[in-house]
């Protein structure tokens, strides 16, 4: 896995330009992610590895394309200083798992990366750097592939239980 490295105010329309929003495939999706700001970013990227960016990471607009373009092209994880508020959300309901860390300036483009979200961290090169805890709640609904897919986990679980 490694590292590819953005600053701050990346914005949706950089992750995935707005002509594309017809588009829902996320395989498709992702042949056009980040093409106006890394071009190299779709016919390079390799399952696992990871995005990391400065502060304001998927600032603009609301659209939930941002982060399925990021999930069709392999990427897991994305860890930026901050996000923006609506990406977070949009991440976290489509089974992208947003991790903040504060030290993502330091981190080099291309680098070496192994990413701990239970253990709290994020090696780069054989250096750590903290991230902070995410809510068990959040990681749930990551690990089970997205609000959607965990809602109707959840479903299955009361309808068989017969719990309200």
């Amino acid at each position: 896995m490694k590292v590819w490295k953005f600053g701050d105010d990346v914005d949706t329309d950089q992750i995935v330009p707005g002509r594309y929003l017809t588009i829902y495939d996320t395989s498709e999706l992702a042949k056009h992610a980040f093409e106006g700001v890394r071009p190299e970013f779709s016919a390079e990227v390799q399952e696992g590895d990871v995005v990391v960016a400065g502060r304001n990471f998927g600032c603009g607009s609301s659209r939930e394309h941002a982060p399925l373009a990021l999930l069709g092209a392999g990427i897991r994880v994305v860890v930026a200083g901050s996000f923006a508020r609506i990406f977070f959300r949009n991440a976290v309901n489509t089974g992208l798992l947003p991790l903040v860390s504060p030290d993502t300036d330091t981190i080099p483009d291309g680098s070496a990366v192994v990413v701990d979200p239970h253990g709290g961290y994020i090696e780069v090169d054989g250096k750590r750097y903290v991230l902070e805890p995410v809510p068990a709640f959040l990681q749930k609904i990551v690990d089970a592939g997205g609000l959607v897919e965990y809602a109707r986990g959840r479903e299955e679980v009361e309808i068989c239980t017969g719990s309200q």
